[in-house]
């Protein structure tokens, strides 16, 4: 059978109303009509692609194909505000098991929270079986912002998930809520003995690091192994953290940004806090950073040891060119076509897949020419 990458490769050299030209990229739209898409998950095996969109449906794709219905199984999210379906993750055996995970804004009896879960993608791509939610954001205070959300495995297999503050910023210095935190669990859901607060009686033993707003990133560095994170500041105040064990990333004492209404964020003692980790980036006029991904193939050698990071309120694709830890440089892609980017992938191609945030939403791919 022909691979898939064969066919959006052959597919980017004959479409012509879908493409665009920033700098030497080539974009090129693969494929239309979705309902502010979320998340993108390449299926191992050249076995096509699954989609998430916020207002609560999963897709799957294979190129060539129409888009598949909704597929069935899949648990009823809380839409309302930023609240949706989120990040769509296959498991690290997913070609033995089928195991797939969602993360999704959850109803309460008031308010709503991240909810995380996993389930059976059927053979027929039709359907996901045996849902069970395996971590549940606690307490819910979400009248409809700040979820998080985003999923990864880390090469020992354990799953981080981001968790935004619910836009109640004291709780992210609360160990006792799950609110503005990362938090690692087995992929069954079970807290690794090893978690830095699972013997404090007074936090909640998911934890493994603090101190976020809204963690709207979340990728595995390819070649330190470690868990890379991007969150929303207030009014400017975006920044890019290198997560580690038990550490406080400062929100709401440190930040770079102000309040909407141009005061001090009241809790802020500055940008550099003692006690708290420095982000190894941040923007002083926020980009409203989304999805990221590193880029580690061959295809595009200019590319190797970037990461990408989708921006939805300046419309564009940002292109961070690194030097171990550190950030050499910025470039922006994708800002002539005035589209929200919400998430970005590598495919196993070595080419780059962004998805817009819009009612008529894109799938897109880029290459250098």
């Amino acid at each position: 059978m022909r691979s898939i990458f064969a066919w959006l490769l052959s597919v980017g050299l004959l479409l012509t109303s879908g493409q665009g030209r920033t700098a030497e990229t080539r974009v090129t739209s693969i494929l239309t009509g979705l309902d502010h898409p979320w998340s993108l998950a390449f299926l191992p095996l050249d076995e096509g692609l699954l989609i998430t969109e916020r207002p609560g449906r999963l897709r799957y794709w294979l190129p060539g194909q129409p888009l598949s219905a909704p597929i069935e199984g899949i648990p009823s999210v809380y839409t309302h505000g930023q609240g949706g379906l989120f990040d769509v993750l296959p498991a690290p055996d997913f070609a033995q098991t089928r195991r797939v995970y969602l993360s999704f804004a959850e109803q309460g009896k008031n308010d709503a929270g991240t909810a995380v879960g996993d389930g059976r993608f059927s053979e027929d791509h039709h359907r996901v079986t045996d849902f069970k939610v395996i971590f549940r954001q606690k307490p819910k205070l979400s009248s409809g912002e700040h979820f998080g959300g985003r999923l990864v495995f880390d090469r020992e297999g354990f799953l981080f998930i981001s968790l935004g503050e619910n836009n109640r910023r004291p709780t992210a210095q609360d160990l006792t809520k799950h609110q503005g935190k990362i938090v690692r669990l087995t992929g069954e859901g079970d807290i690794p003995p090893d978690n830095p607060f699972v013997h404090d009686e007074n936090a909640r033993p998911e934890i493994w690091s603090l101190g976020h707003r809204n963690p709207q990133g979340l990728a595995l560095n390819p070649w330190t192994g470690v868990v890379w994170e991007n969150e929303h500041g207030p009014k400017g105040g975006d920044e890019v953290n290198i997560i580690s064990k038990g550490a406080n990333f400062g929100w709401p004492i440190a930040t770079y940004g102000i309040n909407y209404s141009g005061l001090k964020i009241p809790e802020a003692q500055g940008g550099a806090v003692a006690g708290t980790v420095q982000p190894v980036w941040y923007w002083q006029k926020s980009p409203a950073v989304s999805g990221m991904a590193f880029y580690d193939a061959d295809r595009f050698p200019s590319w190797q040891h970037s990461l990408f990071i989708g921006a939805l309120k300046q419309q564009a694709l940002i292109r961070l060119t690194l030097d171990g830890d550190k950030v050499a440089s910025e470039e922006r892609l994708l800002e002539a076509r005035g589209k929200r980017i919400r998430d970005v992938r590598v495919g196993p191609d070595g080419y780059v897949y962004v998805l817009t945030d819009e009612r008529k939403g894109e799938l897109l791919r880029l290459e250098l020419e």
